[in-house]
């Protein structure tokens, strides 16, 4: 009996624990901690360890509260869409009291972590979470410009790093924030197109001309080019501190030159399988990108 009661217990514990990680989209969080620690080692004079703990709690829990606010808000829409009809609360397994509950906990926990960084990394952390909730979600049912906004606080970790790291905005975490502003379109143009039929029936416009053609994947061309460009930028010594060498500027713009030919690869097949590699390639060339980047500092 004690055995059944403990089991049902630990099956309970389980799943609060995986809605937990559903309702703040862990996945994503951890992959946007990851950018923020990146941009805190390359901006970092001396690493305090700390200061890591602190951005990677107060990153994940600014994260994790925009995605909560975010499923409260579209709890509607997500139940039209199979992807995500069984999210916490459209399933039933939350309330939504309880997921506002832990939104305006983490937003709360994020920003005083944050802010015992440097109230410039708390600003940006808040900045980050009232576009992406108040702007870029909104916009998502009435525009496809809602992906240009929802660029911008996508771009902020990877520069966020470094102004927890110097308390300073400048060039170099100015060039960090456009490197991933660029990179974001078509990474998340390719995941759309793959889930353009689930958006449709959710009523989101995310292509930027609506259909899964060749001036959406013209676009995505364009945009992975502009990245390139921007990625290399500190091989010729003008973005003031942050440096790469040449090796590590070659190696980086190759890395970009394999994801602009899925991107291409995408314009003649025009799939979804075309873009499920796209999208892949552009996960692969962000962390290895910031890889090299903190390498090549620590090696220099």
């Amino acid at each position: 009996m004690k055995t059944a009661v403990s089991s049902v217990k630990n099956n309970g514990i389980a799943l609060i624990f995986a809605d937990f990680k559903e309702i703040t989209k862990a996945r994503l969080a951890i992959s946007v901690v990851f950018s923020s620690l990146a941009g805190y080692f390359l901006g970092a004079y001396d690493i305090q360890w700390v200061q890591v703990l602190l951005l990677a709690f107060g990153g994940y829990c600014m994260v994790g509260a925009s995605n909560a606010y975010n499923q409260v808000i579209e709890k509607d829409l997500d139940v039209l869409m199979k992807r995500t009809q069984n999210r916490p609360i459209p399933a039933g397994r939350m309330t939504v009291n309880s997921a506002m509950t832990i939104a305006i906990t983490l937003t709360l926990f994020g920003v005083l972590a944050l802010y015992f960084l440097n109230p410039k990394t708390a600003m940006f952390g808040a900045v980050s979470i009232f576009l992406y909730t108040s702007v870029y979600t909104p916009l998502k049912t009435i525009t496809p410009l809602a992906v240009f906004v929802g660029a911008i606080p996508g771009a902020i970790p990877f520069m966020l790093g470094w102004v927890a790291a110097t308390n300073d905005f400048g060039i170099e975490p100015g060039t960090l924030f456009m490197i991933q502003f660029f990179w974001q379109f078509p990474h998340f143009w390719a995941l759309a197109w793959m889930l353009n039929d689930d958006y449709t029936k959710g009523g989101f416009k995310m292509l930027p001309t609506g259909k899964k053609d060749a001036a959406t994947v013209l676009q995505i061309i364009m945009y992975t080019i502009w990245m390139m460009v921007i990625s290399v930028i500190p091989v010729f010594g003008i973005t003031g501190r942050l440096h790469l060498s040449i090796p590590a500027g070659i190696l980086i713009f190759l890395m970009g030159a394999a994801m602009l030919g899925f991107a291409f690869r995408l314009y003649i097949k025009r799939d979804n399988v075309s873009a499920r590699k796209l999208m892949l390639a552009s996960v692969s060339y962000i962390t290895l990108m910031q890889i090299v980047y903190v390498i090549d500092k620590f090696l220099g």
